[in-house]
């Protein structure tokens, strides 16, 4: 694949960029390694001076990075922007937050005792470079959820991004270095993913984060596991979404049409599979369907637009292989299902609604990344779990019910990193992010994903200490 911005919405390749070639890709290598060298030794305030002027650039220079991004992949102007700003509040939260969450701790003195020692201490060390190969639709907020801990942590950076956001990768390492972080300390290489395993294998890169799909994370793995380097990975997801008879429909269906189709539909942590009790079915499809209907499609430029094309001409054509084979086998598009008319230039696809869904369609187990929902429905609670379970993936989940007894049922029971009752999946800086099953492992975010790339240090003192 070219290393290219190429506009989605029209199709056409606006800059190319060349891949680094060996000896470039070295040289960065040692930049990398020096500034480790030096940065996992400097103070926690001289790393948050540092962060926190980086989110106030990022916020100067909101407009400008957001039109970029909406450019290289498609997504609305207006969700662009919201990316921009969560990513700078995510900068701002670790800054103050790092040297808490990554406080010495004290284990209990009797424990202690009974060890031999006087006392003991358990500290957090920065682990060393850390390679994220990242994906590109959500091309800021993927790497800052990445880029902010680490270096808070003292570690450092290199980025190998999507081959199709080129110039918000560029961005992201100037934004670092303007903000005053030394030479090395975050670096973004334009390389294609070929070159991906030499680099992970180099010994001066210590881990590995990769966001994207099952295919990419597996190698990653692989390539990381025989070099015995730590891994965490957010690979895809079929996010099921519950709705049982105490909910509130309008509501229910009113954040089901943003939970399926923020960033046109390109998110792993998107509902895609929505399964409603059959009390509430008819009633939730008409709401759901009428929603999803009139949404407007168009230029991602536009403010008006509520979904833009899809990041890809791969991307819509595989979209809709999987919407063919399911209306071949009997499902019933209640509404889109085709490229809308008067887009002849673009990779747009309408937003769809499938009903009528078996285990033999290949949407029953594969991941739909693009502006499409399929529906179930079930008789009871039994059934909802064990369909919500039927998946191959289990990133994150939503249920709507304000049964308490449902609620601690399907708490327990869904097989999935996260639940979020009567509300939509959102990746926050203050809780742990990440899946089970094919959906990955490893956490992000919160203290939980700062200490995945820290080396957890026990150090014991002798009694005569």
């Amino acid at each position: 694949m070219a290393i290219a911005t190429v506009n989605p919405a029209t199709g056409e390749t606006l800059k190319t960029f060349d891949a680094l070639n060996a000896g470039e890709i070295e040289d960065r290598l040692v930049r990398a390694e020096r500034a480790y060298q030096d940065h996992r030794t400097t103070t926690f305030a001289y790393r948050k001076e540092r962060l926190l002027a980086a989110a106030d650039l990022l916020d100067a220079d909101r407009d400008s990075i957001s039109r970029t991004m909406t450019t290289e992949m498609g997504k609305p102007l207006a969700q662009a922007r919201a990316e921009a700003a969560k990513c700078a509040k995510t900068m701002r939260w670790y800054a103050n937050r790092a040297e808490e969450l990554l406080a010495d701790e004290h284990p209990d003195p009797a424990d202690v005792k009974d060890s031999g020692a006087a006392r003991a201490v358990v500290r957090y060390r920065p682990i060393g470079t850390v390679l994220a190969v990242m994906p590109w639709n959500f091309p800021l907020w993927q790497v800052v959820r990445f880029a902010a801990p680490a270096l808070m942590a003292g570690n450092t950076g290199i980025l190998k991004h999507a081959s199709n956001v080129p110039q918000t990768a560029l961005y992201i390492e100037e934004l670092f270095r303007r903000a005053g972080f030394p030479e090395g300390c975050f670096q973004t290489l334009l390389v294609g993913s070929g070159a991906v395993e030499d680099i992970l294998r180099d010994p001066r890169i210590a881990a590995a984060t990769l966001t994207g799909s099952e295919p990419a994370g597996r190698s990653v793995a692989a390539i990381a596991g025989d070099e015995i380097k730590k891994t965490v990975l957010e690979l895809g997801g079929s996010d099921p979404y519950v709705v049982m008879p105490s909910a509130d429909l309008e509501k229910a269906a009113d954040v089901a049409v943003t939970a399926r189709v923020q960033n046109n539909g390109q998110s792993c942590i998107a509902a895609k599979r929505f399964i409603v009790h059959t009390d509430v079915y008819d009633a939730f499809a008409a709401r759901f369907t009428e929603r999803m209907a009139a949404l407007t499609v168009g230029d991602p430029m536009d403010e008006n637009t509520d979904v833009g094309p899809l990041a890809s001409e791969q991307g819509r054509s595989d979209l809709e292989e999987l919407v063919d084979d399911a209306v071949h086998q009997g499902a019933t598009a209640l509404c889109g299902g085709r490229r809308p008319p008067g887009h002849p230039a673009g990779w747009f696809y309408e937003p769809t609604v499938l009903s009528g869904i078996v285990p033999d369609m290949r949407i029953h187990h594969e991941e739909a990344f693009g502006p499409v929902a399929t529906l179930y429905r079930v008789a009871d609670l039994d059934e909802a779990v064990t369909l919500a379970n039927d998946s191959p993936f289990g990133l994150s989940s939503n249920a709507w019910t304000r049964d308490a007894d449902e609620q601690a049922r399907l708490a327990r029971d869904l097989q999935a990193g996260c639940v979020y009752f009567n509300g939509m999946t959102a990746s926050h800086p203050g809780l742990p992010f990440g899946g089970a099953k094919r959906s990955g492992y490893g956490r992000e975010l919160s203290g939980h994903g700062m200490r995945e790339f820290c080396n957890m240090t026990t150090t014991w003192y002798g009694p005569e200490d």
